[in-house]
């Protein structure tokens, strides 16, 4: 996989935990960590599709940066546990993790809304991002501090008509990690989430380019265009490191402009 910016190193030392690190802005995140010298864990559900996303990200891992994989649920607790475990095998400790892993649902307006489909939704998301923290945390206090990234969206705080849990599930989300930010901070570790807007990934493929849906993306989006995963991974990376050591509790855009204007159009999606 190609990296747009030339490493620069930096994360040298640094044991990092991705989920949903197997594709899209999961992989091009790892890609980015392990190419400034971080000791990269990607997990996921498909270990074969784990093991397609190493053998790139290790191909362009630089400054000793590596990677190695786990498969697990992040809905299941023991299973984030033995995630976590496997990211401190190779330097003994951890410190930082991007919680990427996530998804989203079925269109359909609240008045439909199947509470099976909303509570596995909210699962994916908000659980699986307090289990990340329950057990990445007290690692990245005993190493001195730390850096925990969650994933949020442009829906996490511009309304997504018939988004249904994922809008909530990624508010759900920011707030986490504003108050993970508050309790934490004496500890020296950060907590700040990324939202980003319509990235072209695997998942976004289900928006055709032809359509009413993806025009309105664009339509609404300043910059006129979509975004890359290695837009996203460049702020990861930053969010991770030394870099942002005076950022804590924030929920960063990265979508072109698009929180200016208004969610995109899913109505041709309803059945």
């Amino acid at each position: 996989m190609s990296n747009s910016n030339k490493a620069s190193g930096g994360l040298q030392g640094y044991a990092v935990l991705v989920t949903g690190g197997g594709t899209g802005i999961g992989m091009a995140c790892a890609a980015q960590l392990a190419a400034d010298g971080a000791a990269v864990t990607i997990s996921g559900r498909r270990e074969e599709v784990l093991a397609q996303a190493a053998e790139k990200i290790g191909a362009v891992a630089d400054n000793g940066g590596s990677v190695q994989i786990v498969a697990g649920d992040v809905t299941d607790e023991a299973s984030v546990e033995a995630m976590v475990s496997k990211a401190r095998e190779p330097t003994g400790k951890l410190n930082g993790c991007v919680a990427n892993a996530g998804g989203g649902g079925i269109p359909m307006p609240y008045d439909k809304m199947d509470q099976e489909e909303f509570l596995r939704v909210l699962n994916l998301n908000v659980l699986s991002t307090m289990l990340c923290v329950k057990y990445t945390l007290p690692h990245m206090v005993a190493a001195g501090g730390g850096s925990f990234v969650a994933m949020s969206s442009l829906a996490g705080h511009i309304t997504h008509r018939w988004f249904g849990a994922y809008c909530v599930s990624k508010a759900g989300i920011e707030a986490m990690m504003r108050n993970c930010a508050d309790e934490n901070g004496p500890s020296g570790v950060r907590f700040n989430a990324i939202r980003p807007g319509f990235i072209a990934t695997e998942i976004m493929e289900g928006v055709p380019r032809d359509s009413d849906v993806y025009r309105s993306y664009v339509e609404n989006t300043p910059m006129n265009d979509v975004g890359q995963p290695e837009d996203v991974a460049q702020l990861a990376r930053f969010l991770i490191g030394p870099e942002s050591r005076w950022i804590t509790g924030q929920a960063i855009n990265v979508d072109g402009g698009h929180c200016l204007r208004r969610g995109p159009d899913f109505t041709p999606f309803l059945g």
